[in-house]
């Protein structure tokens, strides 16, 4: 596969190495994406459906889409590209998971590290008293309610109309700015302000490899470009950086 000695070159040269992953990684767990012909927003508006203003103004719509998505969650599993980046993490090669993901299958698969940039879809949240419940509670009934408060709750991730957490923030840009490797995993870098992240690291003096089945606007400035599924990649990464840990 093209590109895979470069980039596992990259792995080994590197002593701090930054993961940013994508809908593209979870995409091969079963989970739609956004933009795609078959993805989320194919003839959605998502303002009127996964925006703050739907949660406040049209609850009973805004649910019965994020129901949909907690329903296709139950059956996802991590896939080779979750475990396999575990295990490089386990070894000491990846310091962090930077993900735009908020299905949880980075830390299903194994993960200690993990920054979600845009929250978790396994968590309700009231805003009222900033308590967090497991998901399932979404389910309950129509207008699920937090039962400290009584105010009403919604999954914990960033919706259109919201800032990102902005612990999880600050923490990505100290790990974009000091490490020697940032990796782009199943991410076109078309959602701002997670996309900015890349160049950040750029700017202090990281090498950027890409792992993506489209173009993005930061293929040029990359030191190697992998027009390949993240599945497929990561398994030969493993037979070299992997067998080279254990031997």
């Amino acid at each position: 596969m093209e590109g895979i000695a470069k980039l596992s070159g990259l792995f080994r040269e590197s002593r701090s190495t930054v993961v940013f992953t994508g809908a593209g990684v979870s995409t091969e767990s079963g989970l739609p994406d956004f933009r795609s012909r078959t993805g989320l927003w194919q003839g959605v508006d998502p303002m009127a459906l996964a925006s703050i203003e739907a949660w406040r103004r049209r609850p009973n719509e805004f649910f019965t889409f994020y129901r949909q998505r907690l329903s296709g969650l139950q059956g996802a599993r991590p896939n080779h590209a979750h475990l396999i980046l575990a295990r490089l993490e386990a070894a000491g090669m990846v310091r962090a998971i930077l993900t735009q993901n908020i299905d949880g299958l980075h830390q299903e698969a194994g993960h200690r590290s993990v920054i979600e940039l845009h929250g978790s879809l396994r968590q309700a949240l009231c805003l009222a008293c900033d308590r967090r419940y497991a998901s399932e509670i979404l389910l309950e009934n129509d207008l699920p309610s937090c039962k400290a408060c009584g105010k009403p709750l919604k999954p914990d991730v960033v919706l259109f109309g919201e800032a990102l957490p902005a612990a999880a923030w600050d923490l990505a840009v100290r790990e974009s700015c000091s490490c020697d490797l940032f990796v782009v995993v199943g991410s076109s870098l078309a959602v701002s302000p997670a996309n900015h992240l890349p160049a950040l690291a750029l700017e202090h003096g990281s090498k950027l490899a890409i792992v993506n089945l489209e173009r993005t606007h930061l293929d040029p400035q990359a030191s190697v470009v992998v027009s390949s599924p993240a599945g497929e990649v990561f398994i030969e990464l493993s037979r070299e950086l992997l067998s080279e840990a254990t031997a």
